[in-house]
């Protein structure tokens, strides 16, 4: 059963309401895990190599090592709004990071460019960072990054406000068609602008009408339902309850598939975001005596990892057109392929080292920087047998 898809010649993708989602006794389980499994080992067409996977875990863990990298990580990022720490419920600066973190991931989806490698693909110029006036042209995920971060500091637009952008009086489409204004250079625009307006009203009004017009009225809410102490894996349950745009779910022999790339996603960077100075501490988002539980989250599937994790030697298999079962099950082997490499750290007891539980969300970050940095040739993998690098495999999809 094909994939579905939402391409610019598509009509304006319509959402279905909060729908429930399964008891309390199962979601100790991430649905994704199984379901990935499931679509993996019923589709067949990706491969994932034993030893591929061995040999990355080794040399991930090494490569983790090296660059000290840690959940900390997220905040050295130069387009990233920082948390003020110690973090209070109450501090204005910190409530806005979270409302950008949301927006950020309601429209973290479909970036490729038929025009890769050309100064004419879409971009957008602003700072090289929040703190150097030197300005550049972003592309890719970083070209959304930089249009919000454009629009809440040079036009003085509350772009990332739940209730602003909601409106579509206090913020017409035509402000948000500025607000993702390219470049001079640039032959195109973002990528599906629509259906990006119309996820943007979508959960704008959610927010509004169940949590007081921001995320962190939906964190309260989120904890007052756990008593204090929900995990990651709650979290990302809440948010498919109750926003069908990130409710990235596909079907295989008439079972449901979840993927769930941007609420696992969402969750992940405000884990990250507000990740407390010393592993020690708790989590200030997270605070209950199960803690955040992020190794329950898995890998992000979207269309760079899997690229990263052929070059790996971990994923083998054709790369076909968008919107057939190949494309679900590469995503949901590239989700199995990070699972196996936590495991093959932990069985070979790696995870110590890097100072706390290794999760596929930090390995799914890591992959991801270096996926980037190979691709602009910054670099070469070395002391790992690598296949060539393909081109990343192409989806017109609001989902990723």
């Amino acid at each position: 059963m094909a994939l579905p898809l939402v391409d610019t010649a598509s009509p304006i993708v319509e959402f279905n309401e909060k729908v429930p989602l399964v008891g309390p006794a199962e979601i100790s389980v991430n649905p994704v895990v199984k379901s990935a499994e499931f679509a993996y080992n019923r589709t067949n067409l990706v491969q994932i190599s034993s030893d591929g996977v061995q040999r990355a875990a080794k040399h991930i863990h090494g490569m983790l090592l090296a660059e000290s990298y840690t959940p900390r990580t997220w905040r050295t990022q130069p387009l990233h709004l920082i948390p003020t720490e110690p973090h209070h419920p109450d501090e204005p600066w910190n409530r806005s990071v979270l409302n950008w973190i949301f927006l950020i991931s309601a429209l973290n989806f479909s970036f490729w460019s038929e025009r890769e490698g050309r100064n004419d693909r879409y971009g957008v110029e602003w700072q090289r960072s929040w703190t150097s006036q030197e300005r550049t042209v972003h592309t890719g995920y970083w070209s959304l990054v930089a249009a919000l971060n454009r629009a809440l500091q040079d036009d003085a637009i509350p772009i990332t406000d739940p209730q602003f952008y909601a409106s579509e009086t206090l913020c017409p489409d035509s402000v948000i068609e500025s607000t993702f204004r390219p470049a001079a250079q640039c032959a195109e625009g973002i990528p599906l602008l629509r259906e990006r307006i119309a996820v943007m009203r979508e959960v704008g009004d959610v927010l509004c009408r169940n949590f007081n017009g921001s995320f962190h009225g939906l964190l309260e809410e989120f904890q007052r339902r756990h008593n204090g102490d929900g995990t990651a894996l709650d979290l990302v349950e809440m948010v498919i309850e109750y926003f069908p745009s990130f409710r990235d779910e596909h079907q295989v022999e008439g079972r449901k598939v979840c993927i769930w790339k941007r609420a696992q996603i969402l969750v992940a960077d405000t884990w990250a975001a507000f990740y407390p100075a010393s592993p020690d501490d708790p989590h200030p988002l997270f605070p209950g005596p199960r803690g955040a539980q992020i190794h329950q989250l898995t890998m992000f599937a979207d269309y760079r990892v899997p690229q990263i994790l052929h070059h790996l030697k971990i994923l083998s298999g054709t790369y076909l057109p968008s919107g057939c079962m190949e494309e679900l099950s590469l995503r949901a082997a590239s989700i199995v392929a990070v699972e196996r490499v936590r495991d093959a750290m932990i069985d070979m007891n790696l995870e110590g080292s890097l100072g706390e539980r290794v999760s596929s969300v930090v390995i799914d970050f890591f992959l991801w920087d270096l996926a980037k940095r190979v691709e602009r040739g910054e670099e070469k993998l070395e002391g790992i047998e690598t296949e060539a690098v393909v081109p990343a495999h192409r989806t017109r999809s609001i989902w990723y």
